[in-house]
This record gives C-alpha cells, structure tokens and sequence, in this order.
C-alpha cells in the first residue's frame, strides 16, 4: 500500500520550491499527497518564489533556478491544490476560559477531539508542514495545527517542517506540561543571517512588514534546550537534519533533500541525519 502523506500550506504564501521539493519526492515513490490549509482555502505560492530574476537579499543572488520556477508555477496552476482539507473544519476549537460553563466545554472539546485527531492521524503516514513567509501569519500559532502536530508525535508518525514552518513544531506543546516538542531535539530552520531586514510580504496583504516579526533560529535554540541543538549551518548550500520523528529543512535549497529524507524515515527506518 502506498504511503499518504497530509501536506499542509498557509493561505498567506507557501514559497514554491519548498512545495514542490517534497511532492515531487513523494510523486516519484507513488505516494497519496493530501493538501489542507487553515480554513480550506486555495493555497497560492509567494510570486518571489515562481521569479528566477528575484535576488534574495540575504544571499545577494536567485535562490530559484529557472527550472524551478516552471516546476513551482505548474503546481501552483494546477487543480491538486483545488479543494484542500480545512483545518477548522476537521479539529475543534479550544474554548477560552472565560466561557459560562468551562468545564463542560473543555470535556465536550476533549471528546471531540480525540476523535477528530483519530481519524485524521489514522489516515496519514507522514505530516508535511511547507515553508515561506505565509506560515508566520496563519500556521505558527495555530492551536488546531499544535494539535494535530501532537496528534502526529503521539502516533510516531514522522513530521517534515521547513523553513518558517518549523516554528510550528516549537510552539506545539501539552497544555499539562508546556514544554516544546523540540526539547532535546536536533533541529535546522531560518537563521538569523538569512532573515530578510526588509520586505517580508503575504498574500492578499498589502503592507510591508519589514523584517520576519520573531527570529526563528533564537526560538528554536530555546525550545531544543541544553540537550539539544539548533544547526543554522550558514555558509552551507544545504542543511537538513533528521531526529526522529521530526525532518526539518532550513529552507528553499533544503526542500528537495527534505522531501527525500522524510522518504527515507518512512522506507529505511532513518531516524538520524545532519548532526
């Protein structure tokens, strides 16, 4: 039986290339790609990310191949994208404290989501979280998402984030304990020297947010603690690290490898890589 394999995009810009390298990873080992966003809205990818003329201004050069803009613009063009899952849909809503009958609401909220997370776990063998800017808005504090990342961990299902989507696997935590996912953890993911200082955009936004609202690579030495490691691996072409279950891919040039490597945990077993 073919692996499946949930992808899921912000609706405020996924960066091309950080889709397309995992799904063409998956697409060449037959697997079943489902997609789905926050709230079942059409994902749509960065326009830097389909220009091979845009310099990155970290990096004073193209980080898109002209290849690779073709790749990531057909994808974006296509009707796989059409129709993803809703995240809102699927998994319920924590209620805030504040509600009139709150423990009844947190017991209701409980039941319902251990069965929403049954079925949507049960139906996944690998959870993919894609990268760009987009992420930052509508992924990164997203409690429903935190959710089904647990969800995941629980079933030592592997999870591939990238980029500013590994933000996503710091945030989530058990209420109980509070403590990151991450700790311990040998990680990869944006680091400070490739931040923009300028221009960060989203789709459908128009303002210029300047530079990314959090340094990432300062939140993920936190959250992997003293026993673990953020690996920015600056000056490399390519940093990916493996440390089961999660695969994390620092970012554009990191996708492929990223997507290969998540094939990998899956196929061999590969629970440790990069570090």
């Amino acid at each position: 039986m073919s692996k499946r394999i949930l992808v899921v995009l912000s609706e405020y810009g996924y960066w091309g290339e950080e889709l397309v390298g995992p799904v063409e990873a998956f697409d060449a080992r037959g697997y079943q790609v489902t997609f789905m966003t926050p709230t079942g809205k059409r994902a749509q990818a960065l326009p830097p990310s389909l220009d091979a003329d845009y310099i990155d201004p970290p990096l004073g050069r193209s980080v898109t191949t002209r290849d690779m803009a073709r790749r990531a613009a057909e994808l974006d063009a296509s009707d796989r994208l059409d129709n993803p899952l809703s995240l809102q849909s699927l998994v319920p809503e924590r209620p805030y404290y504040s509600a009139l009958n709150h423990l009844r609401e947190v017991e209701d909220y409980h039941r319902r989501l251990d069965s929403a997370l049954t079925d949507l776990v049960s139906g996944f063998d690998a959870l993919v979280i894609v990268g760009g800017s987009g992420p930052i808005v509508d992924l990164a504090n997203n409690e429903r998402l935190h959710e089904v990342v647990l969800g995941f961990v629980a079933a030592d299902k592997p999870i591939l984030a990238e980029c500013y989507g590994v933000a996503v696997l710091a945030f989530a935590r058990d209420l109980e304990s509070r403590t990151s996912l991450l700790w311990g953890k040998h990680v990869t993911g944006h680091p400070k020297e490739y931040d923009y200082k300028d221009g960060t955009g989203f789709i459908g936004v128009e303002f210029n947010m300047g530079p990314p609202p959090y340094p990432l690579e300062y939140i993920l030495r936190d959250a992997t603690g003293p026993d673990g490691a953020f690996h920015g691996n600056v000056g490399k072409e390519t940093s990916v690290i493996v440390d089961h279950p999660f695969v994390t891919a620092r970012s554009t040039p990191d996708s492929e490898l990223g997507g290969r490597k998540l094939v990998e945990v899956l196929e061999d077993g590969l629970r440790r890589y990069g570090w």
